[in-house]
Parts: C-alpha cells; sequence; structure tokens
C-alpha cells in the first residue's frame, strides 16, 4: 500500500512538471499592461519608471518619447471614428505647416475616405489602429496579423500610401507578446508622453480646458496624443502650436523621430507638409 502511494505520488509531480514552465512563459509573454504614466508637469518628464514596461517597450522598439535633450515635439491623433473635427484639423495643421500622424481604425477607413486621402495629400502619415480596435492582448497572433494588414491595404487602396510603419495599439493595451507580434510585422509601437482625458465627447470642457491640458505637460521630446473627436482639441490646437513655438519648441514628423532612433548620426528626408 505504501508503495502505491508513493507511486501515485510520483506520477501525479511528473505529470505538473511541464505545467510550471509553460505557465511561467505564458504569464510572462502575454501579461497585459495599460499604457500609462504620472504626468509631468512644468516643462518635466513624466515618469514611467514605476509602471514594470518601460524596458520591455524599449526592447521592441516602441516609441513613447523623443530626444528629452532637444526641443522637439510629435503630434499624433487617434481617429476611430469621425465626429465633424478632423477637417478643422487638418486646416489648422495646413496653415501652421505641421505633420502629424493620424491611427485609424477600419470603421473610419471605410466611412471617411476623402479624409484620409486629404491627409496623405496634405503630407501626413496614416498609422494602424487595428481594423475592430480589440484588445491585442485577446486575440491570437493570427488574428493580430489579420487586423493590421486589413488596416494597412484597405488605406492603400484608398489613399496610394503603401508602407505603413507605426501601430497605436487599441485602448493603449499591450503585452510583450503583442509588442514582438507587432514588430515581427513589421510596425513600430507608437504610445505617447502626453495625453489627457479627451475622448469623452459627453464631458468636452472648452478649448482653455483642452489647451491647459496639454500645455501644462509640455516637454522637450513629446509625443502627443489627442483624439480628433474632441471638439476641446479642435478649437485649440491653433493656438497650442503657436504658444509651444514662441517656448522654443519645433513640430517634427515621427518618422524623423523612427530614424533618429535607427541612426542617430544620420540624415532623414520627410515629405513635405503642404
Amino acid at each position: 500500500m505504501r508503495r502505491l502511494t508513493i507511486l501515485i505520488i510520483f506520477v501525479l509531480l511528473f505529470s505538473l512538471v511541464p505545467l510550471f514552465p509553460l505557465h511561467k512563459a505564458a504569464a510572462y509573454g502575454n501579461v497585459p499592461y495599460h499604457f500609462g504614466f504620472k504626468k509631468g508637469k512644468n516643462g518635466q518628464l513624466p515618469s514611467i519608471e514605476q509602471e514594470g514596461f518601460k524596458g520591455m517597450i524599449e526592447k521592441y522598439g516602441a516609441i513613447f518619447l523623443g530626444d528629452t535633450s532637444k526641443k522637439e515635439l510629435y503630434l499624433t491623433f487617434d481617429n476611430g471614428y469621425e465626429n465633424g473635427y478632423t477637417a478643422k484639423i487638418l486646416d489648422t495643421l495646413k496653415e501652421k505647416k505641421v505633420p502629424a500622424v493620424f491611427f485609424v481604425t477600419g470603421h473610419y477607413v471605410k466611412d471617411q475616405p476623402e479624409l484620409l486621402k486629404r491627409m496623405v495629400q496634405e503630407g501626413h502619415l496614416i498609422g494602424n489602429h487595428s481594423w475592430s480596435h480589440p484588445d491585442l492582448t485577446q486575440v491570437s497572433d493570427d488574428r493580430i496579423k489579420e487586423e493590421l494588414e486589413k488596416v494597412k491595404e484597405s488605406v492603400a487602396q484608398v489613399t496610394g500610401q503603401k508602407e505603413m510603419a507605426f501601430l497605436r495599439p487599441p485602448k493603449g493595451i499591450f503585452s510583450e507578446r503583442t509588442l514582438a507580434v507587432s514588430k515581427r510585422l513589421g510596425y513600430t509601437s507608437v504610445f505617447w508622453s502626453i495625453a489627457y482625458k479627451d475622448w469623452d465627447i459627453k464631458t468636452q470642457k472648452g478649448w482653455k480646458y483642452a489647451y491647459d491640458s496639454v500645455m501644462s505637460q509640455l516637454h522637450s521630446g513629446a509625443v502627443l496624443l489627442l483624439h480628433s473627436v474632441s471638439k476641446d482639441n479642435a478649437e485649440a490646437l491653433g493656438k497650442i502650436i503657436d504658444d509651444a513655438r514662441k517656448q522654443g519648441y519645433e513640430f517634427k514628423s515621427l518618422q524623423e523621430l523612427q530614424m533618429q532612433k535607427r541612426n542617430p548620426a544620420g540624415i532623414q528626408t520627410t515629405r513635405e507638409v503642404t
């Protein structure tokens, strides 16, 4: 009886051995993170040191901050759907000669082909925000590939923009697995170092609130995240650009930042914003 008990215990332990490394690998590879940080104020940098993912996003070449020794800003917009303000945003960017990246979903591609064409015609980049805006950590590698390819191919059909280098993960949620998969597919994941709660169209608080929310966080090398559905953003954008320039900031293309990271000594030529 004692021998039988020992044998049963041995078999059970042996059968569980493979589960431990597999479980550990799965947890390490797909632990979801929601990008966030302690906001910077008065020119200070935001801090993501305590969030536990800085090393991971750097490992996979993700962008969230530029050269902090240079007074440069990188403007990005998330376009999940159209709320009537993107044309005004484009008008302002054209007037001020500022480049931007617009991260679009499948819904936006199908619904707003003329705005997409205008973005490209005026020298801006269109980035990938996935086709259906899922939490990428909850879908398979094949599904991630499908989500990204559909956006890239559809944008190319509408605008002629054949290359798509930048991805903004939906909802700002990512894992090591999703970073690795998107990099393998040729994408640089783009996060941000300046943002505020601007996506809720029911709680718009006026252009001054948008202006103050952005200007209070300005810092060298900042990647700004704004949502194009915000009326406040559309009305504040011109003054944000003008007053940031008065403080000595320059607005640069995300392509330039990418090239700086790949080749710090090189010179990058980007499309002119018209």
